[in-house]
């Protein structure tokens, strides 16, 4: 039984799932956006003034709310059935969840998290560069050859789907939750919430090699848009606003699935893709631990900023949703044609998504508890690991300062910091609009199924992190590597470094039973 929470205005929000009324389902759906909250909501930037401010609740409540669609699948060349484009041509569309009055049954709690699940799945960009990519890529084996992207048992890309908005056009819906955290595995499974390995900027690279010359200034601008940091002096975003097309698709090919160039990061310091089972006991988010997480509302609260709400926030005089001159809000009706959207999901929406996110397992792991693996615990715990990877979580929900930055006066009574620095790139802590100055503590549950491990993915293996060839100048990368570079030097978390090769090898195995 799910634990009840208390909402940041004093709201209780009942999680329970145990029957009331004979059985029903009446959840209390807390108000997603409250001025208060949302001031108070996030870390503040390692440039405390930088840090965002959002717009009222009256702003954002007269978005309208975003319908949600039909789909349908995209099949892999060689896939497809007969006829499905045509099939799909003579679709009309259909909508399932807006705010007119479609919208699923909603009696009990399972039908609660099953359109949650459709709210993960809709998607909330459909064409140009915001669409990642078109329809007619999707039936192209030179973009599938090129991008890498993986397809299940069935010949499906999981994470994107056809969507008809007007009948007779087929379009690819993109920049849903799935399209980042949905795994292919080896054998053609397929894991949802886990960490996504869809090559998401390869795709992006593919679109700027082969866009029009006259579709720089809009790649330059889209790129500005997602990264700038402009009170930073100077700003390392800037020089997308001067990169040819060729470079700029040289930066996103640079990130390896599992890593991705997400809004507010950078090309240049991006994140692993989370891995969201088991979110629910996370105490804060992002990898700078920038919003803190106490409770369904703070995951609608999340859901609401990275799909589309925080573009519309003020950076110390930057609006990312403000193009060209990135300073003024447009109204809500202006916003169209942007890659921001014009539209948000309403608060139902919201609460039948973090019911979903928080009803996420993980899959049965294959990996047995050897006596290797026996001998590798006694290790994690001799070599202290346990100290912030710990038991039963494998973290203790804290933040860690970056390198370089100083912890300030009365942020460890509000956060829960731990007064250590593990030395890893401080690039994206210091340097990008998540840049908290802090790190979070990571979850070490499930890593037999995940890869590109550091807070940008430079190793695409545990093996690989704990090798302790990773700190020299002349180290190789398995995982991300920063454009036009040959080597990189992954410094810092030295822990487990000194191991010896037999006892590497039983910590790793013990790793992989988590």
């Amino acid at each position: 039984m799910r634990r009840a929470w208390t909402a940041l205005a004093g709201i209780l929000v009942s999680t329970s799932i145990a029957a009331q009324n004979g059985g029903g389902f009446e959840p209390r759906i807390p108000k997603t956006w409250v001025d208060a909250d949302m001031a108070a909501l996030e870390v503040p930037l390692a440039d405390p003034g930088a840090s965002p401010r959002q717009v009222s609740s009256d702003y954002y409540y007269r978005l309208p709310v975003r319908p949600i669609y039909r789909s349908y699948p995209i099949y892999a060349p060689g896939h497809e059935p007969p006829g499905y484009m045509e099939w799909l041509g003579e679709r009309e569309p259909e909508i399932l969840w807006d705010e007119a009055g479609h919208r699923p049954a909603l009696r009990t709690e399972n039908d609660w998290i099953r359109a949650g699940e459709m709210v993960f799945d809709a998607a909330i960009g459909y064409s140009g560069f915001a669409g990642i990519f078109s329809a007619g890529e999707a039936r192209d084996p030179k973009w599938w050859a090129e991008v890498g992207a993986r397809f299940d048992g069935r010949g499906v890309l999981p994470g994107y789907r056809y969507v008809i908005r007007k009948k007779g056009q087929v379009e690819v819906g993109s920049l849903a939750c799935a399209a980042c955290h949905t795994r292919v595995m080896p054998d053609g499974s397929v894991i949802k919430g886990a960490q996504g390995n869809f090559p998401f900027d390869r795709a992006l690279a593919y679109g700027a090699r082969h866009a029009p010359p006259q579709a720089l200034r809009e790649v330059q601008l889209v790129n500005y848009e997602l990264y700038a940091a402009p009170w930073l002096h100077p700003d390392p975003q800037a020089r997308l606003l001067e990169m040819p097309l060729a470079s700029l698709a040289a930066v996103h090919q640079a990130m390896p699935p599992g890593v991705v160039a997400r809004h507010r990061s950078s090309p240049f310091f991006p994140v692993q893709v989370p891995d969201l089972i088991g979110v629910q006991d996370r105490r804060y988010l992002d990898r700078t631990g920038l919003q803190q997480h106490r409770g369904v509302v703070d995951m609608m609260r999340y859901a609401a900023l990275n799909q589309g709400g925080d573009f519309l926030a003020d950076f110390d005089g930057f609006v990312a949703a403000g193009i060209p001159d990135f300073k003024a809000l447009p109204p809500p009706a202006k916003l169209d044609g942007q890659l921001t959207q014009p539209d948000r999901y309403s608060d139902e929406q919201l609460y039948a998504l973090g019911l979903y996110v928080y009803s996420l397992r993980p899959p049965p792991n294959p990996n047995r508890f050897t006596a290797e693996a026996a001998r590798g615990e006694r290790i994690f715990q001799r070599e202290g690991c346990a100290g912030c990877h710990t038991p039963p979580l494998y973290t203790n929900n804290k933040l860690t300062p970056a390198k370089g930055f100083t912890v300030p006066p009365g942020a460890a009574a509000k956060y829960e910091i731990l007064p250590v620095s593990v030395g890893t790139d401080p690039g994206l802590a210091l340097q990008t609009r998540r840049g908290t100055g802090y790190y979070k503590v990571p979850s070490l549950k499930g890593v037999w199924y995940r890869g590109m491990f550091g807070h940008s993915g430079w190793c695409a293996a545990l093996e690989d992190w704990l090798d302790p060839r990773r700190t020299r100048e002349d180290y190789v990368p398995t995982g991300f590597i920063p454009s036009g570079s040959k080597t990189y030097a992954v410094q810092g978390h030295p822990f487990g470094l000194d191991l010896s090769p037999v006892d590497r090898k039983a910590l790793i195995a013990f790793l992989k039973t988590l």
